[in-house]
């Protein structure tokens, strides 16, 4: 094993703690190009795609990434935003707004984000804590569900991290947040939100983003923990059973993936009457590819030309206040019992001791 160079222990160092905020990744920029290399990254990746690897490689090398990076390209030029990818964008909001958040209440941390795919890598961003100082290490996946193919993916990196450092820091790990209070009652308001501004549907879909059925037959808890966010999430805004539907989007192949599909499951309501619907993706924890072009496009004109009406996409909740308040709370949860403030230096705690010292002598 060969060990990256390491700057030397410095002995008597405050110990420091750090927060790395983690999401999925984006390509650098929506081209073929761009595409490529970020869809080889991903896809490689055998958390997210499961078959056996010899034949995959050669689907994937031979067939996908020389059809679906052009197609994938036009999509996201689609929902990009004048300071890049939209992930990015709301990912690099949300860490910024979590440094302050925490800050404000007491905490003095360096928080920093990292893509499991693309840039910044979670390595790159590990270097630069450890590099900062950092003894101890608050990992937190974006993810409100955890899945083998999301969540246990950035374990992963973390530890072939690990694995090439010689002095390691303490690590800790946020694997999921699909029931904490605080996150539902952010999705609620943020649905109330939108109904107070825009009216309400006559159905409110939440859509997840899908994974292969077998995933659940093997024993991932993704599909159960979604169930448990949406029933959350209704109970919370006092639905009754008839009143929301739990879908799954973004299929991939011919394999049986988790049901019901959203888009079938949108045309099959405009096609029994459902003139009016709202749809909110309460798996992300920001607006990206998947919720801004297959739900707010694809998903929607699927609805209107299916005879559905009105189509209202609620946004993710990227920087909102309540959902800042949500994933401060939950970081301040698991940083318990770390130290958040710089400790003392010696010669502040020597210069402590000699004024108590004197204090005695002169009682």
């Amino acid at each position: 094993m060969t060990f990256k160079s390491e700057a030397p222990y410095r002995h008597g160092s405050a110990p420091k703690t750090a927060l790395l905020f983690c999401n999925l990744g984006t390509p650098e920029a929506p081209t073929a190009a761009a595409l490529r290399r970020y869809l080889a990254q991903f896809l490689s990746d055998p958390r997210v795609v499961e078959i056996p690897r010899l034949v995959w490689m050669l689907i994937l090398h031979g067939i996908i990434l020389r059809v679906r990076p052009a197609k994938s390209a036009a999509k996201y030029a689609s929902v990009w935003m004048k300071e890049g990818s939209p992930l990015k964008v709301w990912t690099e909001r949300q860490t910024k707004l979590l440094q302050g958040m925490l800050g404000e209440r007491g905490h003095r941390l360096e928080v920093r984000h990292a893509m499991r795919y693309g840039n910044p890598s979670i390595a790159s961003q590990l270097d630069a804590l450890r590099a900062a100082g950092a003894t101890r290490i608050l990992v937190f996946p974006a993810y409100p569900q955890y899945s083998g193919a999301t969540t246990a993916s950035v374990v992963d990196d973390v530890a072939r991290w690990a694995l090439k450092t010689r002095h390691l820091p303490e690590l800790r790990f946020i694997n999921r947040y699909h029931d904490e209070s605080v996150f539902i009652a952010a999705l609620a308001e943020s649905v109330l939100k939108h109904w107070k501004q825009h009216g309400r549907g006559e159905k409110l879909v939440m859509s997840f983003h899908g994974l292969p059925a077998r995933t659940l037959q093997l024993g991932d808890p993704y599909h159960c923990e979604c169930l448990k966010t949406g029933r959350m999430l209704a109970e919370a805004l006092g639905l009754g059973k008839d009143q929301y539907l739990v879908t799954f989007q973004s299929r991939f192949g011919k394999a049986k993936w988790l049901e019901p599909y959203t888009e079938p499951t949108l045309k099959q309501l405009a096609a029994s009457g459902t003139r009016r619907v709202d749809v909110v993706c309460p798996g992300f924890s920001a607006d990206c590819l998947e919720t801004l072009e297959e739900i707010a496009q694809e998903a929607q004109q699927a609805f209107l030309d299916a005879g559905g009406s009105e189509f209202r996409y609620i946004p993710c909740l990227n920087d909102s206040a309540e959902g800042m308040l949500a994933l401060c709370s939950i970081a301040e949860r698991h940083l318990l019992g770390w130290p958040t403030q710089s400790a003392p230096d010696d010669s502040a705690l020597r210069a402590q001791a000699e004024r108590a010292r004197a204090a005695g002598a002169t009682a």
